[in-house]
């Protein structure tokens, strides 16, 4: 592998600010790090409204490692720790890792360099997963669909709600979230069972459901702004992102069991042996985030609405740890764990960087 180490940018600042660059402050609990450490994690999360991939790693000091990439409304993540696939603006992108094992750049010991892109079009595409056969299967929210890439199209549909009664770009229920079962897609989330252009909007306090991909049937109703849905040793695990509560359904009465209640708007979660990771987000000042429980919930534990990741002890329902954002970034989308990674980078395409970066795969036959 070749680079130019003056073209390496360096680890982005905790806390930095410059005209083109406006303030952006990261704080963690105490043992943040050393909790990372002990998990032998890295992590990565998306800031659609800012337009940002983050990683968050460990420095040999035993420090934050912090590094960020600018990709337009970048949203759904999925990672296996080598690869890594993001959905943006109107393009889905595929990572790959460049380094060998036991390799460094600059001490990183990943460094994820976007090897392929699919042009979709502005599908407002959300959760992204590959499938059991290597197939990217992402939530088109803008058709209410699931759907996979395509080589001539924009996407290739593969399932829609039973109460779709057809494709259009009408956003109709608003669907995001999706949770894999054995490799297959199994449940997904929708702010509203609604089948008109845009009418999920008025739903949203107590219209959310998860949906059997398989039986075709919703399993669980009365939900408020669900996303994130995540199968976990066994259970299934989502966001009520409209009343803050982190918390998991029971598949057989399709009740909605609350576990953690976090101050935020909760969207985006992750595992890590016995503790869960969930972005928090503070809600925008409008009407898609007006008359929500989650204000009730706030003003009753007099509480601000946070942005950042909140560690949860599955064992006990605490915050065990914290890292809190405060600055430009308002908004987070997606988080994902990075297993065995340390400290990782990522190249973007706002430096030439990227051009200086070459890797040599192994030696083919013609």
């Amino acid at each position: 592998m070749s680079t130019d180490p003056s073209e390496w940018s360096p680890q982005s600042p905790a806390s930095a600010q410059s005209p083109q660059n406006p303030k952006l402050e990261l704080t963690t609990s105490r043992h943040f790090t050393a909790w990372l450490t002990e998990q032998k994690i890295s992590l990565a999360f998306t800031t659609y409204q800012s337009g940002k991939l983050f990683l968050i790693g460990t420095q040999p000091n035993g420090r934050l490692s912090v590094f960020e990439r600018t990709f337009n409304r970048c949203m759904g993540l999925w990672s296996d720790g080598q690869t890594l696939w993001m959905s943006s603006l109107y393009q889905m992108w595929r990572f790959e890792n460049a380094l060998a094992p036991g390799q460094s750049a600059d001490g990183f010991d990943r460094l994820y360099v976007p090897q392929l892109g699919y042009t979709t079009g502005d599908l407002d595409a959300h959760d992204v997963a590959v499938d059991a056969t290597g197939r990217v299967v992402f939530v088109n929210t803008l058709f209410s669909c699931l759907a996979t890439l395509s080589d001539r199209h924009s996407f290739t549909p593969l399932w829609q709600p039973p109460f779709i009664s057809k494709l259009a770009a009408e956003d109709r229920c608003h669907l995001n979230g999706l949770a894999l079962e054995n490799g297959k897609p199994r449940y997904v989330t929708a702010v509203s069972q609604s089948d008109v252009a845009d009418g999920w909007r008025d739903k949203r306090r107590d219209g959310g459901c998860v949906v059997d991909v398989t039986t075709n049937t919703a399993v669980c109703t009365g939900l408020s702004m669900p996303h994130s849905p995540r199968l976990y040793r066994d259970n299934l695990w989502l966001l009520d992102s409209g009343t803050g509560f982190l918390g998991r359904v029971d598949r057989n009465s399709g009740a909605f069991e609350p576990v953690t209640f976090l101050p935020g708007y909760t969207r985006g979660l992750a595992f890590a042996g016995d503790f869960a990771v969930v972005g928090l987000s503070k809600p925008r000042d409008n009407k898609t985030f007006s008359g929500l429980a989650l204000d009730t919930n706030l003003a009753k534990r007099d509480a601000q609405a946070q942005c950042g990741l909140y560690i949860v002890d599955l064992r006990t329902g605490d915050v065990a740890h914290w890292l809190k954002i405060e600055g430009v970034v308002a908004e987070l989308y997606d988080v994902v764990t990075l297993p065995g990674v340390t400290r990782p980078t990522v190249l973007g395409f706002k430096t030439d960087q990227i051009h200086r970066t070459l890797s040599v795969g192994d030696k083919a036959d013609l």
